[in-house]
């Protein structure tokens, strides 16, 4: 298909949006006839293409972009739905019906757009006004249009990951206030990531439809430090703001351009032409354009005398900004600032005097990074009497809303828990009251299971590269890997060889037609001080300088660094990159891979505040970076380390959301993930795992609480608040408080309280435990094989729905409400929602195995010992997805996986005086049949402590008796 024809089809598929699918083929016909003379737009000629095309064309994105706003559509406001299900079968060959197509082009899409799963994204949300309709997405569209062709044919996003991207930042701007509404209000919500996930292409895109849509005012709040705040600005810069906002009518030309245009030095971006174009000035066609009130080398400043440029343009002088006749020609600003007091307090007295009126305009304010500095971490004990004290960022935050009131506050974080224990009664604050909204991990993303084995209970000892990824991408350091021994300098040199080997194999695979590795970073992280930054580099230098990579002395350790590691990883992760057949085609990369890592001799850069140390600047943007990277928190929470391959990371943290945001080593790693290696403690790995399990634990419950009835949650953040603290691990912001709701029941159809057993040093609770499951061991008598994915041996039974509340009601947990909820939602449930539990007990070939008097012999599963000496049992995703075949399974069964389980690095299974095996925990995963979801679909049910307190307030914990 010529490219004239894909433009027909495209423009075709343009011209549907925001309404019902018509006949494709009859308006492709149509927009053929004004591009080329007797078009053949067959659907023979589209079938054609789309079975040559790659995942990046044009009218691939164009139509699966359409089938899956058409097949996501609520049936609310859109009559040609005719009451189908979003997402399903019948939506779909109503979607084939409406777009006349053949048999065989339908056989054709289902091919290459099959039928989504539904949407990846979890919504936890309030009640909102709808306003932002198909209909408004694409008479308004204009720079999200040019943001998705700048993201696939720059950045070679493929269809799949632009729909993704389309539908989940649909799901924030329509729950914004519709910015051209009469009567001002504000939203508040929090959107979760993952670290180092894409969320700056989240907010981007929210940006970018929010100006469509007519929010006129964009403060983007990035962390604490320069670096994120200058790559975030010229991050939007360039995918956003384009060309010719930038130049606002500067010619390049002139010798003065460049005091005025910060790119036009030496960035290589914008002499190669990669700042995205508009084609035109965007106000030049009825569209408004983008004024920058920051640039890449100033933050906001005091506006003094320019203050009229942040006055907005009004057509009629009359009506109100926000009214459809001036809001819709009126330009955009947009202002990018690092949360820093003075920076904020310049823009708060700016806008105090500016001539236009407040009330009036609707802003848009994103909060990067919105768990640090935002949040007020003051002690309530110590506010006065109806007047909160708040932390320097939060009130400038707190004021910034007060004078805007038709602001909308958009948090983004890949760390929540300080923000859902933000107090909601503080109108002020930026609790995310209106919603919570949790990402779908994105394609090509490393991360926590890509360094951990979360669902992994085989022994150390038959793990493997192609098992295990902790195995393929964790080294541990230490003398002998011992938990309380420090790195050493030998595994120093280590990473320094992986990362040299790496560099030599990116070079490999760029002369085998691989894609130019641009930069290609490590990252020691050891320490916050700046002396210790400086003494480190010249340690790293020292070594450097004795390791022989230029002069073959470090051939010999190379080639069995290469044998040993590289080599079989590459070969079990099978990722298809091209991988040298021996060392000696790796050889002639090597010294060219040093040479670029030290151009002048020393191959560290130092990443901090420190003026004194004269080095070049870290700028991936304006040139290629092969380097070794020695920093703190300057390349700690959001900033992103362009190739970073290898990172040695040996420093300690206090607590699981500095420890989560210190992981510069997730993200998305192109044609390389095979090579990333991350040197760490067995301390510090062992806390990252527990972090990592903490938050998944944290996103799997919000995806049962995010039930949707008519297209619309059924609860609110504020639920998720008293929630939130029964996860093991989670520290509420005053551990001393707690809000005045009490949950009564937990209505989920999955439990799996994995966190929440006894201290291993309870031994009585302990064996309690195994003496109330005994009707569960007992009753899993038959010895079964089943498969999910792989084959398993298992012991089976059933048990009847009494039976199973029974050993429930004994079980003894680590607090007294840690099942509670649970427990009284299953006890409710009559016969005739689930009257047996089957069993589920998976036993190993090989391994540690107890014995129960009365009762039989089982498989003991190994777990890791985590703080306050409690293990997490967590079940296994093969053995949960094997439930769905087992025999006997009726629409009234629950299910039930048993696992006795022990610290995995205990070598034999002692017992006590009484017989009771010694540190075994009976750890259970439930699972309810479907029509246990309550009939009025909400999950959680809360009982008020104190009636004359409001639901939400914050009140001493009630003391136990």
């Amino acid at each position: 298909m010529t490219n004239p024809l894909v433009e027909a089809y495209a423009n075709a598929l343009r011209a549907m949006e925001g309404s019902a699918p018509k006949g494709l083929l009859r308006r492709a016909q149509v927009e053929a006839e004004d591009i080329v003379p007797e078009p053949d737009v067959s659907e023979a000629r589209l079938r054609e293409h789309l079975e040559a095309s790659d995942q990046d064309d044009r009218l691939r994105v164009a139509l699966t972009l359409n089938m899956g706003r058409w097949g996501n559509a609520p049936v609310e406001g859109n009559p040609w739905t005719a009451g189908t299900r979003a997402n399903s079968a019948e939506r779909r060959e109503l979607i084939i019906e409406l777009l006349k197509i053949e048999a065989e082009t339908a056989s054709a899409f289902s091919v290459h757009f099959p039928l989504a799963k539904g949407d990846g994204t979890t919504v936890i949300a309030g009640p909102w006004e709808p306003w932002y309709t198909m209909e408004v997405q694409r008479d308004r569209d204009f720079y999200w249009g040019h943001y998705i062709e700048y993201l696939r044919t720059r950045r070679n996003w493929g269809a799949q990951a632009i729909t993704t991207l389309d539908t989940a930042t649909t799901h924030i701007v329509e729950r914004l206030v519709n910015p051209s509404r009469a009567k001002a209000g504000q939203t508040k919500g929090l959107v979760v990531g993952y670290v180092q996930s894409g969320k700056t292409a989240n907010f981007t895109g929210v940006i970018a439809k929010a100006i469509d849509a007519g929010y006129r005012l964009i403060i983007v709040m990035t962390g604490t430090t320069n670096l994120l705040r200058e790559q975030t600005q010229r991050r939007l810069d360039m995918e956003l703001v384009g060309r010719e906002n930038i130049l606002r009518g500067v010619d390049e030309s002139d010798p003065g351009a460049a005091q005025i245009i910060d790119y036009l030095d030496d960035d290589d971006d914008w002499n190669n032409d990669r700042f995205v174009r508009h084609g035109v000035r965007p106000s030049e066609v009825g569209k408004p354009d983008i004024h920058r009130m920051t640039t890449q080398r100033r933050d906001y400043r005091r506006l003094q005398q320019g203050l009229p440029a942040l006055e907005f343009e009004r057509r009629d002088r009359t009506k109100q900004l926000w009214h459809p006749d001036n809001l819709f020609t009126s330009d955009a600003r947009l202002i990018i600032v690092k949360k820093n007091t003075s920076v904020l307090n310049n823009l708060v007295k700016d806008l105090k005097n500016n001539a236009d009126k407040l009330d009036d305009i609707p802003t848009l304010i994103i909060d990067d990074e919105s768990d640090q500095a935002s949040v007020n971490t003051t002690d309530p004990r110590k506010w006065k009497e109806e007047q909160k004290k708040r932390t320097a960022i939060n009130q400038h935050l707190s004021n910034l809303l007060h004078i805007l009131p038709r602001a909308q506050y958009v948090g983004y974080t890949a760390t929540p828990f300080a923000n859902v224990f933000v107090d909601p009664s503080d109108d002020e604050d930026i609790f995310p009251k209106d919603y919570l909204i949790s990402l779908e991990r994105p394609e090509g993303y490393m991360g926590a299971d890509d360094f951990h084995d979360l669902d992994l209970a085989i022994p150390d000892s038959e793990k493997t590269f192609a098992n295990s990824k902790e195995k393929a991408h964790v080294r541990l350091v230490g003398k002998q890997a011992d938990e309380d021994d420090e790195a050493e300098e030998d595994d120093l040199q280590d990473a320094l060889d992986s990362f040299v080997l790496a560099g030599a194999i990116k070079l490999y695979r760029e002369a085998h037609g691989a894609k130019p590795f641009k930069h290609h970073t490590m990252l020691v992280h050891e320490a916050m001080r700046k002396a210790a930054h400086k003494t480190r580099s010249e340690s790293i230098q020292d070594l450097w300088n004795v390791s022989g990579y230029l002069s073959g002395g470090a051939s010999e350790r190379l080639r069995q660094l290469f044998l040993d590691d590289f080599a079989p990883v590459t070969a079990a992760l099978d990722l298809g990159h091209a991988m040298p057949a021996s060392f000696d085609d790796l050889v002639p990369h090597l010294g060219v891979a040093a040479r670029q890592i030290a151009p002048n001799g020393n191959p560290v850069l130092v990443i901090n505040s420190d003026k004194d140390i004269e080095q070049e600047n870290l700028d991936f943007d304006k040139r290629p970076v092969w380097r070794i990277l020695v920093g703190g928190n300057s390349l700690a929470r959001g900033f992103t380390v362009e190739g970073l391959t290898v990172t040695y990371y040996s420093r300690n943290v206090g607590h699981s959301e500095a420890l989560m945001q210190m992981g510069r080593w997730f993200g998305f790693r192109p044609g390389y993930r095979d090579l990333v290696r991350l040197f760490v403690t067995r301390k510090v790995r062992d806390a990252f795992e527990a972090a990592c399990r903490d938050e998944e634990e944290f996103r799997r419950e919000l995806r049962q609480y995010a039930t949707m009835v008519d297209g619309r949650p059924l609860i609110t953040p504020k639920d998720i608040q008293p929630q939130v603290m029964r996860h093991g691990g989670l520290r509420p912001t005053a551990p001393n408080k707690m809000y005045n709701a009490r949950l009564v029941e937990r209505r989920t159809r999955t439990k799996e309280p994995s966190s929440g057993y006894p201290n291993l040093d309870d031994q009585s609770a302990l064996s309690h435990n195994i003496d109330a499951c005994r009707p569960l061991l007992k009753a899993a008598k038959h010895h079964t094989s089943l498969k999910a994915g792989r084959t398993f041996e298992a012991l089976t039974g059933t048990v009847t729905h009494k039976e199973m509340i029974d050993v429930l009601s004994e079980l003894k947990w680590a607090k007294d409400d840690t099942f509670t909820a649970d427990l009284a939602w299953i006890a409710s449930l009559p016969e005739d929602i689930v009257d047996q539990w089957h069993i589920v007990l998976p036993q190993q070939k090989t391994g540690r195995r107890i014995s129960i008097e009365g009762v039989g012999e089982f498989t003991v599963h190994g777990r890791k010992v985590e703080k306050e000496n409690r293990i997490r049992g967590n079940s296994e995703s093969a053995h949960r997805k094997a439930l769905d075949d087992l025999a006997d399974k009726t629409p009234t069964s629950g299910c039930a996986i048993l696992y006795p389980v022990m610290d995995k690095d205990r070598p034999d299974v002692e017992v006590d005086d009484d017989g009771y095996p010694i540190g075994v925990v009976m750890a259970l995963m439930l699972q309810l049949p479907d029509a246990a979801v309550p009939d009025d679909r909400k999950p959680l049910v809360y009982k008020v402590q104190i009636p004359e307190k409001p639901y939400y307030a914050l009140v001493d914990e009630p003391s136990k008796p």
